[in-house]
């Protein structure tokens, strides 16, 4: 690639494509800010995880359930009835 061909790129380039330092600093600084509201949250997931668990309930369990309800009854029946083949096919039941 020659200069002169590097130089017209450089220069053809949109003013919608610029970039400013005042709009790239807002850009960044909602980013850091919803990067700590994320590390907030997840906090506040744990302490609600810990409680749950000092009175006796299973997390482990409890996270399952989260992710059954986050899907669709028929998936979730589907991939039951597989499993319950599976475990009989293995002596499990």
């Amino acid at each position: 690639m020659s200069d002169m061909s590097a130089e017209t790129h450089s220069n053809s380039t949109p003013d919608s494509y610029r970039v400013t330092a005042d709009e790239l600093r807002q850009f960044i600084e909602r980013l850091e800010r919803l990067d700590q509201e994320k590390k907030d949250i997840a906090e506040q997931q744990k302490e609600v995880m810990a409680e749950a668990k000092g009175r006796g309930y299973d997390t482990k369990v409890m996270r399952k359930v989260m992710a059954l309800r986050k899907r669709e009854p028929d998936d979730i029946a589907e991939e039951e009835a597989i499993l319950d083949m599976y475990k009989e096919a293995l002596g499990m039941r």
